[in-house]
C-alpha cells in the first residue's frame, strides 16, 4: 500500500478552530508515532524518534509550522558575488518557554533550529486543595514581552496547564497573538478548552488523539512523556 493510500488514524474533531494547525498526516509521520506509542520501545529509541517529531513541529510540518508562522519583513543582503538578494527576516525576536518538566525535552529541537535562542521555564502543578493548576515557578527572559513565544509542552490533555502557562505569559505583558503553543499529541477536549480561552494563540500539534479516558489520560496516547525520556 502506498503512503497516499495509507489510512489516517488521527481523530480530528469536525471544524477545527482556525488557530489550530496539524502536521501533514503522512505514513512516515504515523510510523514515528507508532514507535513512540509502543510501550516496549527502548528509551533510546523513544528519545530519538520523539526528537524527530519535535523538530518537525519546530522547523517544518505541514505547509507551515513552527517558525514559519512568525511574521516576516523584507530584507536585502549582499551575497559574496556582490549581488543583492531580496529576502525576508523574522519580524521580532523569539524565545522558547517550556512547561516543566516534560516541556524541557522539546528545548533541544528548538535549539537545533534557532541558534542561541533564549529559553524560559514555567512549573505548574495541581493545587492539592483546589484541584486547579497552580504556578510554582517561572523564569522568563527579561524582555519576553517584546518577543514571540514558542510555548513547549508535548501533551495537551485537559488544557489546564497550558491555559495557566499562557495566563502567566500574558501577565508578563506577552500579547496573546504572539504566543505559539507546540505539542506532539493533543485531544479534542484540550483543543476545545484552550482555543475557547485563547482564540488568538496559534496551536500547532503533531497528532490529535481520540480523547480522554476516565482518568483524564489521552488515549491511545503514549504514557507519561517525561518518565519515558
Amino acid at each position: 500500500m502506498s503512503s497516499a493510500e495509507h489510512p489516517n488514524t488521527q481523530t480530528a474533531p469536525a471544524g477545527l478552530p482556525p488557530n489550530v494547525i496539524t502536521l501533514a498526516q503522512t505514513a512516515q509521520l504515523e510510523a514515528l508515532y507508532t514507535i513512540i506509542r509502543d510501550k516496549n520501545t527502548p528509551r533510546g529509541d523513544f528519545i530519538f524518534y520523539s526528537d524527530r517529531i519535535i523538530r518537525l513541529l519546530v522547523e517544518e510540518g505541514a505547509e507551515r509550522a513552527g517558525l514559519n508562522h512568525l511574521p516576516v519583513i523584507p530584507k536585502s543582503v549582499e551575497t559574496p558575488t556582490g549581488a543583492t538578494y531580496e529576502g525576508v527576516a523574522f519580524e521580532g525576536r523569539i524565545c522558547g518557554v517550556s512547561i516543566l518538566r516534560a516541556g524541557e525535552a522539546m528545548e533541544a529541537g528548538l535549539r537545533d533550529v534557532c541558534r542561541s535562542v533564549r529559553l524560559g521555564k514555567i512549573l505548574i502543578q495541581r493545587d492539592e486543595e483546589t484541584g486547579l493548576p497552580k504556578l510554582y515557578y517561572a523564569k522568563l527572559p527579561e524582555d519576553v514581552a517584546s518577543r514571540y513565544v514558542l510555548l513547549l509542552d508535548p501533551m495537551l490533555a485537559t488544557g489546564g496547564s497550558a491555559i495557566k502557562a499562557v495566563e502567566v505569559l500574558m501577565e508578563h505583558k506577552v500579547p496573546e497573538e504572539r504566543i505559539i503553543f507546540l505539542n506532539l499529541i493533543s485531544c479534542p477536549e484540550g483543543i476545545r478548552k484552550f482555543c475557547e480561552k485563547f482564540p488568538k494563540c496559534q496551536l500547532i500539534t503533531g497528532w490529535i488523539d481520540k480523547g480522554l479516558n476516565e482518568k483524564r489520560y489521552i488515549v491511545p496516547g503514549l504514557g507519561d512523556f517525561g518518565e519515558r525520556r
